[in-house]
C-alpha cells in the first residue's frame, strides 16, 4: 500500500527547474532512496513531501494527506533529519531530546520514558548528560535521528544522513536506521549520493539528475536493466556523474550547509 504518492510533482526557482514533472509512489514499511548528484532535485523535493515548500505544480500526498492542503496533518505524522545541523550544540543530548518532546506534543506522562528509550536505541545513553558541542559528528546525527523519531512518525524523511560522516560512523547510523524500520515500521525515505549507502539500506531507489527522475527500482533490478556491474555503474549510466564522497568530520556542519544550499 502507498504511503506516499506524488504525480507531476513540480518545483521551479525563476525560470530554473528544480525538480521537473516527478511521479513516483513510496510503499508503507520500506527504506525508499532518492539518489543523484548534488543539484539533482533530491532535497527539494523532500521539502516539497515534508510541506518546507510549495509545489510550483503537480500533487502530493502522505498517508493520503494533501501536503499543500493539509500540512498540518502530514507534519504531525512524519519526522525530518534535516542536513543543516538540528541539534542545539550549548546544552546536554538529554536536554536536546526533552525539547524535541515538548515540540512533538509527546503526552507529559511519556516524555522521559520516550527521551531516555531513544537515547538507548542511538546508543547515547552515556552522553546524555554531556553538552552537544563534546559530540563526535556521527553522535550528533545519532541524537537528530533520535529527535525526529520522538513522536512514532509513520515517515521518516532523511536528508543526506551520512553527509560529513567517516565510514564507521556511517555505518553506525545505517544500522540505526534499520532498526528504526524494525522497531516501529516506519516508512523511511532518505537522499544520498553515495550508492554505497543505497545498496546497503533501501528496498527500492530513485535516481535523479536535473531535476527528473530518471530510473526506479530495487537496486538488483537496476543493475540487470542495464547491464552494469554495480549501483556505482548505473548511477553513472544514468546520471553521466561521477559520484564524489563526503568530507571531512570535522568539517560537517560546513558540509550540510553546502548540501543545502546546493539541493
Amino acid at each position: 500500500m502507498a504511503i506516499i504518492e506524488a504525480k507531476a510533482l513540480t518545483k521551479k526557482f525563476g525560470k530554473f527547474v528544480a525538480v521537473d514533472d516527478l511521479s513516483l509512489t513510496v510503499e508503507e514499511g520500506e527504506i525508499f532512496g532518492l539518489l543523484g548528484p548534488n543539484g539533482a532535485g533530491k532535497t527539494t523535493t523532500i521539502k516539497m513531501l515534508t510541506t518546507l515548500l510549495i509545489p510550483t505544480s503537480g500533487r502530493a500526498t502522505v498517508a493520503g494527506f494533501d501536503v499543500v492542503k493539509k500540512p498540518e496533518e502530514v507534519q504531525a505524522i512524519i519526522g525530518y533529519v534535516p542536513q543543516l545541523l538540528s541539534a542545539e550544540g550549548s546544552i546536554t543530548g538529554y536536554e536536546n531530546l526533552l525539547i524535541f518532546a515538548k515540540l512533538y506534543d509527546v503526552p507529559k506522562a511519556e516524555r522521559q520514558e520516550r527521551v531516555r528509550h531513544a537515547l538507548q536505541i542511538m546508543g547515547l545513553t552515556e552522553a546524555a548528560d554531556k553538552l552537544v558541542r563534546q559530540y563526535s559528528g556521527g553522535m550528533v546525527r545519532r541524537l537528530e535521528i533520535a529527535q525526529s523519531a520522538l513522536h512514532k512518525p509513520r515517515v521518516m524523511f532523511m536528508d543526506e544522513p551520512t553527509v560529513g560522516l567517516d565510514p564507521l560512523a556511517r555505518r553506525t547510523v545505517w544500522e540505526l536506521v534499520r532498526e528504526l524500520r524494525r522497531e516501529s515500521n516506519a516508512t523511511i525515505v532518505l537522499t544520498t549520493h553515495i550508492m554505497e549507502e543505497a545498496q546497503s539500506l533501501c528496498d527500492r531507489v530513485g535516481i535523479m539528475h536535473r531535476g527528473k527522475l530518471v530510473a526506479i527500482g530495487t537496486p538488483d533490478e537496476l543493475i540487470a536493466s542495464t547491464g552494469e556491474k554495480d549501483l556505482d555503474e548505473v548511477f553513472i549510466h544514468f546520471t553521466g556523474d561521477m559520484i564524489e564522497e563526503s568530507g571531512n568530520l570535522r568539517q560537517i556542519e560546513a558540509e550540510r550547509k553546502t548540501a543545502r544550499r546546493l539541493g
